[in-house]
């Protein structure tokens, strides 16, 4: 099905002996300290947070090509305009509040707001929704399918590709690889538009070729389906990565117009992987495997050498995100598991902990993937269970006026979480039985936080004007 030149392959193998070069470059000197270490002293760049920030957004490109191919414009619709959105948002309402906290984690801000109960059960949730498994679990698929090794060696060979260099430099390592792989995914993917364009067609050739709903919102699908996806993009409220590089940037006006110039970036990029995969799908109709639109538009389209580079960009979009997200998984279990429980506070303790922290992430995001071979089904059922207990208790540690007491925030975590994944488990039951069957467990999850949230509020007003 997929056949790569001997060019290919050497482009391929050159871009991860690239990667893991650019990931050594840190030295002693840049993670002598714990602040060198997690966040690269706290001195980032508007340049390198940039690149970082677009690279890292982005991870499931298979997923958005088969998006893609199944929804037409429906996938910019929901994947991207929420996002921009939600990030626009979080840049002007938290980005500098963030910056000037100065600490390394949410749960290190929860601790402070709300105590070390709620901060313990929101790190568990974020360790769950900072898990590198979907990303590994792609990277392995596009490993096995370039060199034909089975799964499970794929996901070994994709951790080592991961986070091999995270041990030696930590935060610098991941951004100047990120730095890298950014200028990679833009390459891969202007090309083969290009291509397209030359041999296919323009806008013209995509309306005669496509279905009608392709080129149409909603689409075909129905508005409560949107709208459930615009929800998913509030886990950009709750994005550990989104805080980790706002903890890291040299200013609060860094971290603000980073994200802001980010968007743009984004958009473009959006554009890009919508378009080729448009054209994949006029192309190509009728595919079996739709996740592997992408791959065989480039084997229909290009030629040696240029495959090669194509299929760097979606290493390299899947890597940069995978990498943050071993980084920050790591992190979680070191800061706020490892040295809170043990509570030491010697530096080298932390720094240790994290290498530690990187070697579990590895264990268990490989188990994760192998015993749930499904991307989405990783998604769906993180993002729904999880996002819930957590999102409203962020944004109320940085505005004090939407704050609840600490007990009133720990039955919130609890009871959302339990609701969302009760729901999960039961709705099959109500699949014939309308409105029920179209009630995602997201929404119930986000219904019961916000009765306990603003339930919490209006007390803790009411005991003040007593």
């Amino acid at each position: 099905m997929i056949s790569l030149s001997s060019l290919d392959i050497f482009i391929i193998l050159a871009f991860f002996i690239f990667v893991i070069s650019i990931g050594l470059i840190p030295g002693k000197k840049d993670t002598a300290t714990t602040e060198g270490f997690l966040l690269s002293e706290r001195k980032v760049g508007l340049f390198l947070f940039i690149l970082t920030n677009v690279a890292t957004w982005y991870g499931g490109i298979l997923g958005v090509g088969e998006f893609t191919y199944r929804f037409g414009l429906l996938s910019w619709f929901t994947q991207g305009l929420p996002y921009y959105v939600f990030a626009i948002l979080f840049a002007i309402f938290f980005s500098k509040k963030i910056r000037e906290a100065s600490l390394y984690t949410i749960p290190d801000k929860l601790e402070k707001v709300y105590g070390s109960k709620t901060a313990l059960l929101c790190a568990g949730l974020l360790f769950v929704l900072v898990s590198p498994a979907p990303y590994l679990l792609m990277v392995a698929n596009l490993l096995s399918l370039v060199f034909h090794i089975n799964i499970f060696w794929s996901l070994i060979l994709g951790s080592f590709l991961s986070a091999g260099y995270l041990f030696k430099g930590g935060y610098k390592s991941y951004v100047f690889a990120d730095a890298f792989q950014f200028f990679i995914m833009f390459a891969g993917f202007i090309v083969t538009l290009i291509v397209a364009y030359l041999n296919l067609g323009d806008f013209s050739y995509l309306q005669a070729n496509l279905p009608a709903n392709h080129l149409k919102i909603p689409g075909g699908v129905s508005y409560t389906y949107i709208l459930v996806w615009f929800l998913i993009a509030l886990w950009t409220f709750t994005d550990p990565g989104f805080h980790q590089r706002c903890y890291a940037a040299k200013n609060g006006n860094v971290a603000r117009n980073g994200i802001i110039i980010s968007v743009f970036f984004w958009a473009l990029f959006d554009f890009l992987t919508t378009s080729v995969g448009l054209y994949s799908r006029a192309a190509l109709p009728g595919l079996q495997t739709p996740v592997l639109s992408y791959p065989l538009l480039a084997e229909k389209l290009l030629g040696s050498g240029l495959k090669g580079l194509f299929y760097a960009a979606m290493f390299a979009t899947i890597l940069s995100t995978s990498n943050s997200f071993f980084f920050l998984s790591a992190t979680t279990i070191s800061k706020d598991f490892l040295f809170k429980l043990n509570n030491q506070r010697q530096q080298k303790s932390l720094k240790s902990y994290t290498y530690l922290g990187i070697v579990l992430t590895a264990i268990l995001s490989i188990s994760l993937a192998y015993f749930i071979p499904s991307v989405i089904d990783l998604w769906y059922t993180i993002g729904t269970v999880c996002i819930p207990g957590i999102i409203l208790l962020v944004v109320s540690a940085y505005y004090p006026k939407f704050r609840v007491s600490s007990t009133i925030a720990v039955i919130e975590v609890i009871v959302s979480f339990l609701s969302s994944l009760l729901w999960l488990f039961i709705r099959d039951k109500f699949s014939s039985i309308a409105p029920f069957n179209e009630v995602e467990p997201m929404i119930i999850g986000l219904i019961i936080a916000a009765l306990i949230h603003f339930g919490g509020v209006f007390i803790n007003r009411h005991k003040l004007s007593m």
